[in-house]
């Protein structure tokens, strides 16, 4: 059973939009708390780095767009809120049986392949944000074209294919809305050390060989979580690393 809707978040459900962030953003102006913004159908959605997001139809698109206090540091580790909101929500939806982790730093797998993403674009200036937007993509209903992605990405699933699930975006935004703002809650109360510790319980390839590229740079290394602000932590060769932006490698692909 779904939690109560959290209150004080307003919810507007879209026809279509070309991105559920960027049509957050546009709407800040206008929106007096934070709110969820889901579209049914969306055209142009943006993933990291400003590769397309593939939506195929019945999969989930939202976004939540908040106001967050402080500077832009610690407005990134609301991306540790989404992703342990959604695994969370996933884990509910897919039942028992999946096995569900969190790829650092803003993906989450189901059965090794990725079934969702998340992507934080805000306003404002280097000292402060106006408005942040977080934006959730599931595949809930089937995974898009393998071939319209970079050649080592993890291969894309839903949860319809891979647990036989079928589950609406309503269904879902129902369940992570609350989810959402408890693990927000969490963070203000007791600081980042409670989710860090819930997110290395959660992630994907702990203790593990990967490769982590920032540009043209890689460095490969054991996984060993993350520190206090987030970023990576990998032992190499030359010593324990901390990497705050890049993408992650496993070995056999992704």
């Amino acid at each position: 059973m779904a939690e109560p809707w959290p209150d004080g978040v307003a919810r507007h459900v879209l026809a279509r939009t070309d991105s559920t962030n960027a049509e957050a953003l546009r709407m800040a102006g206008a929106l007096i708390g934070p709110a969820w913004i889901m579209a049914r159908a969306q055209t142009a959605g943006r993933g990291r780095r400003g590769r397309a997001w593939q939506m195929p139809p019945g999969n989930f698109a939202a976004t939540l767009l908040m106001r967050p206090p402080g500077d832009p540091a610690r407005a990134a580790l609301l991306s540790f809120v989404a992703a342990l909101a959604l695994f969370d929500a996933l884990t509910l939806v897919c039942g028992p049986a999946a096995r569900l982790a969190i790829k650092w730093p803003n993906d989450v797998l189901l059965n090794g392949g990725k079934v969702a993403g998340i992507l934080l674009e805000s306003t404002g200036s280097a000292g402060g944000i106006e408005a942040l937007a977080v934006g959730i993509g599931v595949n809930l209903a089937a995974a898009p074209d393998a071939a319209l992605l970079e050649p080592d990405a993890v291969p894309p699933v839903s949860v319809l294919g891979e647990t036989g699930h079928a589950v609406s975006p309503d269904e879902l935004l129902d369940l992570l809305a609350p989810s959402f703002a408890r693990w927000q809650a969490q963070l203000v109360t007791w600081g980042f050390a409670p989710l860090r510790t819930a997110w290395t319980a959660r992630a994907a390839r702990l203790g593990q060989t990967i490769t982590a590229r920032t540009g043209a740079t890689s460095q490969t290394g054991r996984f060993e979580g993350i520190d206090e602000d987030g970023a990576l932590v990998l032992t190499t060769a030359a010593g324990r690393q901390a990497i705050p932006a890049g993408d992650i490698h496993f070995p056999t692909g992704g």
